[in-house]
């Protein structure tokens, strides 16, 4: 992992219980990264969506990889300390289930950046299956 901070996740301004991230396996500032988060079953919105059946939400998957891109962000000298946030979403698919016990892989590419904001292109996978792929834009306060 190439990054100065000992901890990126400490980055993120968000905290559990709406945090969805719990590593960082490559991170190169302001360019990429791949990070991962384990769904425990014990995330609160399971308990409605769907009882006996639980999925983890379209919404919630697409902002655990945009944390994942703000963690890129943020570890960016440029950027620190700015707060990103969603600009908006364009070609948003979703393609396989996540469910209890699954381990999310994102990996996300920034393809543009200026000080207002940016855009990146990433994707979520579990055990190599594509779970999600979209294009974000951040835009920064």
């Amino acid at each position: 992992m190439t990054n100065a901070h000992d901890d990126p996740i400490a980055l993120l301004p968000h905290r559990p219980p709406f945090r969805f991230v719990d590593a960082v396996d490559e991170l190169e500032p302001g360019v990429r990264i791949v990070a991962r988060w384990r769904v425990t079953g014990e995330e609160a919105f399971l308990a409605g969506h769907f009882p006996g059946n639980p999925i983890v939400p379209g919404v919630i998957q697409l902002e655990a990889l945009a944390q994942a891109g703000a963690i890129a962000l943020l570890s960016d000298p440029r950027y620190a300390g700015k707060l990103p946030l969603f600009g908006g979403v364009e070609d948003v698919r979703w393609r396989r289930l996540v469910r209890p016990g699954d381990e999310v892989r994102f990996d996300l590419t920034m393809e543009r950046l200026s000080a207002r904001g940016g855009w990146a292109r990433g994707r979520a996978t579990v055990a190599d299956d594509e779970t999600l792929r979209a294009r974000l834009l951040f835009a920064l306060a």
